[in-house]
């Protein structure tokens, strides 16, 4: 079944996608998983796909999200992190540079036994932001639904998993109450409005690979970490842009996609999991070398993407300014060394 050409028909898919995200959203919500407002959208998105149903986010709305998403991770930075990161900085580049290399092998792997063709499994592999990974694929000529095929279930992977460990570790902690609508403080909102948006226009137009993200990230976390200007952000407009995000994830599991990337699936499956314990093994050496708590370790090296794990993070009581310093450096790692990594595999498939 495929999308009207109607818009009533149409209107009536988004209406039954948004009852079936606050049905599953507040199912896991009540299980205390945090991220529900993501995992929600994005199960449903799923579920309603592969059912047939060609529905999908607008460009401009998930643009919107990930300005939305930037200004909440830069708001929590602080530049206390600098100097976690001046004290610290052999093994936390160590970690980053160990993420990477294992992530680039495995997607070596992928493409020199020939499971995956070309650079994709290079791109697939890469455990950053999924939007600008498969940017960055299709523009260095890889295959780009395989690529996205390859990022989504990953994060999906993660997410659940990063979800799960998060609910376990907080236990039967005090839950802060969730209150969808409190009284906003105006000239604070105001204040965040201009300034996120501001910043993600310009980080769209400089059309610097997931910049609607970074730009107010940066924004938001220097006028914060320097005193110059604070922020708030609603609950309800967090909700919308996690659903956003989620929508956007979901719907991108097609049935095209999953029927050409049938034959590989166990091994990209595989490669996810591996990659997912290797993580899970550093973030071992953090807390027994930085004393930081599991949790934080865990999520500052998990193998998803900075916009997820964000999302994670920002709902359970780790160092956020931690996990995301962590994830920005491995980000901006595999933008510098893409293309050469890229290319290099390229000339040495060919060459065999």
């Amino acid at each position: 079944m495929s999308e009207s050409r109607g818009p009533g028909r149409a209107a009536l898919q988004w209406a039954g996608l948004v009852g079936l995200s606050a049905l599953v959203a507040t199912l896991l919500e009540e299980a205390h998983l945090p991220a529900a407002f993501m995992l929600g959208p994005l199960i449903s998105g799923l579920v309603v796909r592969l059912s047939g149903f060609e529905l999908r986010v607008p460009r401009i709305a998930y643009l919107m999200a990930q300005c939305v998403i930037g200004g909440m991770i830069g708001a929590v930075l602080t530049p206390a992190i600098i100097h976690t990161f001046t004290s610290e900085w052999p093994l936390l580049l160590a970690t980053v540079g160990a993420v990477v290399a294992v992530s680039s092998l495995s997607g070596w792997g992928l493409s020199r036994g020939g499971i995956v063709p070309g650079t994709t499994g290079v791109w697939g592999s890469s455990p950053g932001a999924a939007s600008a990974m498969v940017i960055l694929a299709e523009a260095n000529g890889a295959d780009a639904r395989l690529v996205a095929f390859m990022q989504y279930l990953r994060v999906l992977f993660v997410a659940s998993a990063a979800s799960v460990v998060a609910a376990i570790w907080i236990g039967d902690m005090a839950r802060t109450p969730f209150v969808l609508f409190p009284l906003p403080h105006w000239p604070l909102l105001a204040t965040t409005v201009a300034v996120v948006g501001g910043c993600g226009a310009l980080g769209i137009l400089s059309r610097v690979p997931s910049g609607a993200m970074l730009a107010p990230m940066f924004g938001t976390a220097i006028l914060h970490g320097t005193g110059m200007a604070n922020f708030e952000l609603p609950p309800s407009l967090l909700i919308l842009a996690y659903a956003m995000l989620g929508w956007t994830i979901g719907l991108g599991f097609t049935r095209a996609a999953l029927g050409h990337a049938w034959h590989a699936l166990p091994w990209i499956v595989a490669s996810i999991v591996v990659l997912m314990v290797f993580c899970g093994g550093l973030s071992v050496v953090l807390v027994h070398f930085l004393g930081i708590d599991p949790l934080t370790a865990y999520l500052a090296t998990s193998p998803g993407g900075l916009d997820t794990v964000a999302i994670i993070a920002a709902s359970t009581p780790v160092d956020v300014g931690f996990v995301m310093a962590m994830q920005a450096v491995r980000f901006f790692v595999l933008i510098l060394i893409g293309p050469s990594l890229s290319r290099w595999v390229a000339a040495h498939i060919g060459r065999a």
